[in-house]
């Protein structure tokens, strides 16, 4: 299974439109190799390394396994989102740090759809996947101040 973004490349720079110093909107999401047997789909992105520790930025479950792409502007109505770390439902962007962090989005082919409701915590959702998880993927942007090496 693999995750990809045509916003950015694996371990690039996330552009500042998909920040929340930009536009904050959703990356599009590219999905291949889903499981045959996943009846859906999960994705946390998050930073873990953030001050305060891992930062969750989105969560989405109940995504239907046929589903291969989310596009900035579009999303399907048939999927669930969690509570993000600022304390909203749905995506929200980077914010920059005072150096270069990194993000993952992280795509999980569940072998159930998953019975929590619209806005529950990323550790509600990581409870419920616990022996449902088929497959990950991952992919990775990074985005913030560079850090200064000393030369």
């Amino acid at each position: 299974m693999r995750i990809s973004s045509p916003a950015f490349e694996d371990g690039g720079t996330i552009p500042e439109r998909y920040t929340r110093e930009g536009g904050n909107k959703r990356p599009s999401l590219k999905f291949e190799g889903i499981p045959p047997t996943a009846q859906s789909l999960a994705l946390i992105v998050d930073n873990p390394e953030a001050p305060q520790g891992a930062f969750t930025h989105w969560i989405v479950f109940n995504l239907s396994p046929a589903t291969r792409e989310l596009n900035e502007n579009v999303m399907p109505t048939i999927l669930q989102q969690g509570r993000n770390d600022y304390g909203q439902d749905g995506y929200a962007g980077p914010k920059s740090p005072s150096n270069e962090h990194h993000y993952f989005f992280r795509l999980y082919a569940l072998d159930s759809r998953l019975t929590l409701t619209h806005g529950v915590s990323r550790l509600d959702l990581e409870e419920a996947m616990i022996g449902h998880v088929i497959a990950v993927a991952e992919c990775q942007g990074q985005f913030g101040a560079p850090v200064a090496v000393a030369g």
